[in-house]
């Protein structure tokens, strides 16, 4: 079991979260890639939101030593561990946070699923791998 002392934002286990982080991560890429394959395009860029977001949080706790933020900001999760980002990164981190609110709330899904075509789910997806591998080279 994971200890958590939010008070004192000390962790013990440090390796366990790290790995719970990976697991969970690896667990929503298998979710996309189904999710892709029965066309389910925004829910397939919330889930890919999910995969960065949950590497990002591993490397916080890796690096930090404390427990990740809790935050779907992808772009200032990427900030507090001190990553060095190209610009590319930082547009991609920035938009594929908007994945989470735009599937979230209602008002956002229409225009979200309409456009959530094929070929911009493709083209969001590799940014999504791109990022998915660069991140577990940072660990």
């Amino acid at each position: 079991m994971i200890y958590l002392n939010l008070m004192e934002d000390k962790i013990e286990n440090i390796d366990k979260i790290v790995q719970h982080w990976l697991n969970s991560s690896e667990q929503n890429y298998l979710t996309m890639k189904h999710l892709i394959n029965s066309k389910d395009y925004s829910w397939a860029l919330f889930i890919g939101h999910l995969v960065i977001e949950k590497l990002l949080k591993a490397i916080y706790v890796k690096r930090l030593q404390k427990h990740a933020l809790f935050t779907h900001d992808l772009l200032r999760l990427a900030s507090k561990i001190g990553l060095s980002l190209t610009d590319d990164q930082q547009e991609w981190f920035d938009e594929i946070t908007t994945f989470n609110l735009n599937t979230r709330y209602d008002n956002y899904k229409q225009d979200f699923n309409k456009l959530c075509t094929r070929e911009f789910t493709e083209n969001w997806i590799n940014k999504i791998e791109n990022l998915r591998q660069w991140l577990k080279n940072q660990l």
